[in-house]
């Protein structure tokens, strides 16, 4: 087959809802072509979501229920997109929700079952993308720089600011990525401080002013001393940053324009470090991160001494990630390598994705 229509399914460590993308892909003498038919985003209801925030400390059992709860879910979100949408889908191709992320010690889990997918919506389906890497010494992460590759090639760096900001590039013929650090997931938790799921229109971080101190202490982190691949979860998140943020002693609304600087600052040195032989590079940036005014205006003040920011149509700012987990699912059906080992530190290159209901 060298033509498809899959549903790409992704649910960030933001958590602001399944993201959704019908994308039809071609292949042309060795080259693809997408198109990003229909997108949206589905909101959790709020019995599942608090579940899914506290994934990570649920027992063996609690998260054996989740996994299947969580898959029936997004069965439904399948069926319901497929009917008001009136489209026919081939497979569907689903990231699901990451629980737990310890590469090191040979563990990733991505919440929504296959099983109960399929149940509901009798479409096939393609997931659990990250445990094959890690089974082969990998960081199992970041996955979308595949796409990067094959569809996104024109730009220099492809960024993405969700819960995390992570970044691809190619260095010496060789695709390279890894995650920065933080982006939306420490915002969200100070918005939360404020009753509020994000912050909206970035009004807490504009009413605040940066803190030097704390700005140095969060520098400071060793993760960013680090050499790719490496990749972050949400435990890095609860051990190392937000007690930081917790026990230090300023307005929550100065810690938010502070971890906006620091996001900034820690995005623009890398690309900096990377882009020296490079005058004026193509920054590709997508993401909710980006939707932020307060997050935008900061990261661009800070890259626009190093590169050229191209931010894209808002569909392809929100849904990137839901396009390549179905480009990624298409490279699997056709058994040919969807993570590369230059990225992730695997022993090799692999075809990754488990397969449910194919005849």
């Amino acid at each position: 087959m060298n033509s498809f229509c899959v549903l790409g399914l992704m649910s960030g460590t933001s958590l602001d809802g399944l993201d959704i993308a019908a994308v039809e892909f071609t292949n042309t003498n060795d080259s693809w072509q997408y198109k990003l038919k229909v997108a949206e985003t589905v909101s959790y209801p709020k019995p599942l979501l608090n579940r899914l925030k506290i994934a990570v400390e649920l027992s063996i059992e609690e998260h054996q229920m989740l996994d299947i709860d969580f898959g029936q879910f997004i069965g439904e979100a399948v069926n319901d997109f497929k009917t008001k949408h009136l489209i026919d889908i081939d497979f569907v191709c689903s990231h699901g929700h990451t629980s737990h992320h310890k590469p090191h010690q040979g563990v990733t889990q991505q919440l929504g079952d296959a099983k109960a997918i399929y149940q509901k919506c009798k479409i096939p389906v393609i997931n659990n993308f990250r445990a094959l890497d890690v089974s082969l010494g990998g960081q199992g992460a970041p996955l979308v720089p595949i796409g990067d590759e094959l569809l996104f090639a024109e730009y220099d760096f492809c960024l993405n600011l969700g819960g995390i900001s992570n970044i691809s590039y190619v260095n010496e013929a060789q695709r390279i990525a890894f995650d920065i650090g933080m982006a939306n997931m420490p915002l969200n938790y100070l918005a939360g401080k404020f009753q509020k799921e994000y912050d909206k229109d970035g009004e807490i971080a504009l009413a605040g002013e940066v803190n030097k101190a704390l700005l140095a202490l969060l520098n400071e982190l060793d993760y960013y001393a680090q050499s790719p691949p490496k990749s972050l979860g949400i435990e890095w998140f609860q051990s190392y940053f937000r007690p930081i943020l917790d026990a230090f002693d300023c307005s929550l609304e100065d810690k938010m324009s502070t971890v906006i600087e620091h996001n900034s600052y820690q995005i623009s040195k890398v690309i900096s470090e990377i882009c020296k032989t490079n005058s004026t590079p193509k920054v590709l940036i997508t993401g909710g991160g980006i939707k932020n005014p307060a997050f935008k205006a900061r990261l661009i003040k800070h890259l626009e001494k190093c590169a050229a920011v191209v931010i894209p149509d808002q569909e392809l700012v929100d849904y990137k990630e839901a396009l390549i987990f179905a480009f990624m699912g298409v490279l699997r059906f056709r058994g040919e390598q969807n993570v590369l080992a230059s990225v992730t530190g695997a022993s090799r290159n692999s075809s990754s994705g488990d397969m449910y209901g194919f005849n």
